[in-house]
């Protein structure tokens, strides 16, 4: 098949683009395109439920509103996520923001109360009202519960969180459960710590797998979104060898596999562990989650 050349118009639809990358298919191009017709596809299928894992900074990134709407929409059926991401979410629903286009010595920025991922940054007065607000959150938990899971938890905190903007507020509107194992490793786990020092308060990691691992039997197909790697990755696949492994996945990330790590590591690799089910559909898009995510979202939404 002859490679045929990308042509951009005015006002050319996302689909157009995506289908142009069909047809040329090769490259970076044609693993967006097989992304995009994938999660497509499972978007469609009654049968099918959508894993979403969150690595990396994906809310300071720019994607907050993209999986809070895929929640609202009923595309996202689970999530699993680093606790930052969480944190970040709900900086935002307590009035915070990230910023753009600051440009300074960091030594300079950190006497200024200013913290950066990448050239994202964030303000020091922002956390100070997220610990305060997060603190009244586990003392109204905690008159429910002495012991809870990290899902139910999250579900417990999106219940009182009032921000329709926000995914964890979304997804406990919704019933849509959100694992976060590396919950302790980010500020809400900071602050936990800090509240269990004089709150009889457990947070029980293990009591999150009756839930994962039922939602997974009661799953006829699974498709794992996974952007970045890490624990959530990890998570994510290791749970679905309770039925020998996701039935299709895609994965975008920056990470190289020649060091062994799973966030590098090539989708098909998992079949050998039975994460991924042989003859499953495994796409690896090497790129720019906060750029690519979105493209991939917007084409296949416009397939459906």
């Amino acid at each position: 098949m002859k490679v045929k050349h990308l042509k951009i118009t005015k006002d050319m639809k996302i689909s157009d683009f995506i289908n142009q990358l069909d047809q040329s298919g090769v490259l970076g191009a044609g693993r967006v395109s097989k992304a995009t017709n994938l999660l497509a596809d499972s978007f469609k299928d009654p049968d099918t439920k959508v894993f979403l894992s969150l690595a990396g900074p994906m809310v300071p990134g720019g994607l907050r509103q993209i999986i809070r709407d895929l929640i609202e929409l009923g595309y996202v059926n689970l999530i699993i996520s680093s606790g930052a991401n969480l944190t970040h979410d709900l900086v935002e629903s307590f009035g915070g923001r990230h910023y753009g286009g600051l440009q300074d010595d960091d030594e300079r920025l950190q006497e200024q109360g200013i913290g950066r991922i990448g050239d994202v940054f964030t303000k020091s007065n922002d956390f100070e009202v997220f610990e305060e607000e997060i603190q009244k959150i586990f003392s109204k938990i905690n008159e429910k519960y002495s012991v809870i899971s990290h899902k139910d938890f999250l579900y417990e905190i999106g219940l009182l969180v009032d921000d329709e903007n926000s995914i964890l507020a979304t997804a406990s509107k919704h019933n849509v459960p959100i694992f976060a194992p590396g919950l302790i490793d980010c500020m809400i786990g900071l602050q936990l710590w800090i509240y269990c020092q004089d709150h009889d308060f457990t947070l029980s990691s293990v009591g999150d797998m009756p839930d994962y691992s039922d939602f997974v039997y009661n799953s006829k197909k699974v498709t794992a979104c996974m952007l970045g790697g890490g624990l959530p990755k990890h998570y994510t696949l290791a749970g679905n060898i309770l039925t020998g492994g996701i039935d299709a996945g895609i994965q975008i990330t920056l990470d190289r596999s020649e060091g062994g790590s799973l966030s590098g590591a090539p989708l098909e690799e998992a079949k050998s562990w039975a994460k991924a089910k042989a003859g499953s559909n495994l796409v690896t898009v090497v790129g720019d989650a906060t750029v690519l995510f979105p493209l991939i979202v917007a084409g296949a939404l416009d397939k459906i």
